[in-house]
Order: structure tokens, then C-alpha cells, then sequence
């Protein structure tokens, strides 16, 4: 029998596989070295936080969630005013994943052509979510190389989500 794949459950198993290897990277990392000079979180968090901004179908209503704060936007580079835990940073992916999997779940080719504008963007829904997965995969490759260089491991590629929401 075949198996008819719509365009919101392809975009939903890359998306959630992306998030998989991000989450494999931060689990993997060594707890003792969470907060080094490498800013191991902070990459983390980075990542996650912009994957949760991109996910906001309209980011002037975007709002992080607590105890998350507006830190990334600060156009001086400026870090949040405490290093985020491990558990913290992986809740922040666990919303970030559901949220993903909610907007992908309900795509249909219109709402792919919809907007998503800010101030330096203006990009399709389609683009954006594609952007976003990028950022993802660029982040998730640092954070790999983070691990080779610290305890000289590193997750494998995970070809598609683990597993539906």
C-alpha cells in the first residue's frame, strides 16, 4: 500500500529530526563542563531561543518563555544574566519541538505563501521554517564539534524525527 506523505509531515520529520540531533548534542554534553569557556549553554540556548522566535508566525508577538528573557536581542551581543541549566535549556527545546510539530501539523500550501516579516526579514512561511532548520543543523555541528574536542564523541545523524508528538 502507498504511503501518501503531505508537505507539512515532510517539513515536520526534517524539523523534528533537527531538533533530535540538537537535543542528542546537549544531552551527550558532560555536565562538569556545561558552563565553560566553550559556552557550551549559551550556544544551546542560543539556538533554541532563536528556533522558538522563528517558529512565531508573527515575531512581533513573540514572547519567550519564563525564565527565558529578550537577552538575544540586545544588539550589543550581551549574555542573559545567569547561565541557564541543562534542564532548563532542554525543557526550552521540549517547547520549541511542540510548537514545531503544532504549525507543521496544520500547513497547507496557502499558509506556506503567508509572511513572516520583522525588521531584517521578509520571508514565506515555507522559507522561514527552512531558515530555521539551517540554524538548527549549523548550531547542532558546533555543538558536535564542541563534544569531539571535550570528550572526543559525538551523537550520529538522525536521518528523521524520532517519532511523532
Amino acid at each position: 500500500m502507498e504511503h501518501s506523505t503531505s508537505i507539512g509531515e515532510s517539513i515536520w520529520t526534517q524539523f523534528g529530526a533537527s531538533l533530535d540531533m540538537l537535543e542528542n548534542a546537549i544531552v551527550m554534553y558532560p555536565k562538569e563542563h556545561w558552563d565553560t569557556e566553550r559556552e557550551f549553554w549559551y550556544t544551546s540556548y542560543h539556538c533554541i531561543f532563536w528556533t522558538d522566535y522563528y517558529l512565531t508566525t508573527d515575531p512581533s508577538k513573540f514572547v519567550p518563555p519564563v525564565p527565558f528573557t529578550f537577552s538575544e536581542f540586545d544588539p550589543s551581543g550581551k549574555l542573559p544574566d545567569r547561565t541557564y541549566t541543562k534542564i532548563e535549556v532542554l525543557t526550552y527545546l521540549e517547547h520549541c519541538r511542540q510548537k514545531a510539530y503544532l504549525l507543521t501539523s496544520e500547513l497547507t500550501t496557502e499558509k506556506l505563501n503567508e509572511r513572516w516579516i520583522n525588521e531584517y526579514k521578509n520571508y514565506s512561511l515555507l522559507e522561514i521554517l527552512i531558515y530555521n532548520i539551517r540554524h538548527i543543523q549549523h548550531h547542532s555541528a558546533q555543538l558536535n564539534l564542541f563534544l569531539r574536542q571535550t570528550i572526543d564523541n559525538a551523537p550520529g545523524w538522525v536521518g528523521q524525527a524520532k517519532k511523532p508528538i
